[in-house]
């Protein structure tokens, strides 16, 4: 009998990731960040083979992620003027992590970043921010150029690191509001879509209620199974 529900929306995941110090790096790679800030595989639950590998640290100076695909065959298709259908990462992000408003707040904001399309000779990486559908307030989009960027392309692949400064997010404050709402989606003309914990089969592009949590942690939790950054889930949906 087949379920009504993908296997990964039965839960609420709840992910903690790790502070690393320094960040980013001020020489080199701009984050390069070990295994341990790995997210977690999730494709046990519905046999759907992740393609990328992304990582997450943060510090009190902001938020960094990194990006890696391989196995590619194909040219990267990344242009500023499509972001729905280029190759890439985009977040979804609410410092309160509020569950109950199916519309997004003001502290909800939508980013994306892809490894090419930026630049004179549109082969640097780019990021952009973009407006909530549906938003119960209307706010000033985020100042992407605050962003840093770093990426690699390689012939059957790339990387790419993205820094963001506590300024960029809206209320950011990791005392505070130590767990944020959050979701991803990578897109890739050969692989597909790669999304965290539900698909886009449900509305969560416009709805912050589907968001899943991350909580900014300090130090090793003892109940960690994937390194530095794990999943808890709760039967809560």
């Amino acid at each position: 009998m087949s379920s009504l529900l993908p296997p990964r929306f039965l839960f609420r995941w709840s992910f903690l990731i790790q502070k690393m110090n320094p960040l980013p790096n001020s020489t080199g790679r701009l984050l390069g960040l070990p295994a341990c800030c790995r997210f977690p595989s999730l494709e046990e639950l519905d046999k759907s083979p992740d393609f990328a590998d992304l990582r997450m640290a943060w510090s009190e100076a902001g938020i960094g992620l990194s990006l890696e695909v391989r196995g590619r065959t194909r040219p990267l298709e990344c242009s500023i003027s499509a972001p729905r259908t280029s190759d890439g990462l985009h977040l979804w992000i609410d410092t309160r992590n509020t569950h109950t408003v199916h519309r997004a707040t003001k502290f909800c904001q939508q980013f994306s970043l892809f490894p090419v399309g930026g630049g004179p000779n549109a082969m640097e990486p780019v990021a952009l921010a973009q407006p909530l559908a549906r938003s119960r307030e209307e706010s000033e989009l985020a100042d992407v150029s605050l962003i840093r960027l770093q990426s690699e392309i390689h012939k059957d692949g790339y990387w790419l690191d993205a820094w963001f400064p506590a300024s960029v997010f809206v209320g950011f404050d990791h005392l505070q509001h130590p767990r944020l709402g959050f979701q991803y989606l990578v897109r890739d003309a050969q692989f597909g879509e790669q999304g965290f914990a539900i698909g886009k089969e449900f509305p969560y592009e416009s709805d912050p209620s589907l968001w899943q949590t991350i909580e900014l942690v300090e130090g090793w939790r003892p109940r960690q199974r994937h390194g530095s950054l794990c999943a808890d889930a709760d039967a809560s949906r």
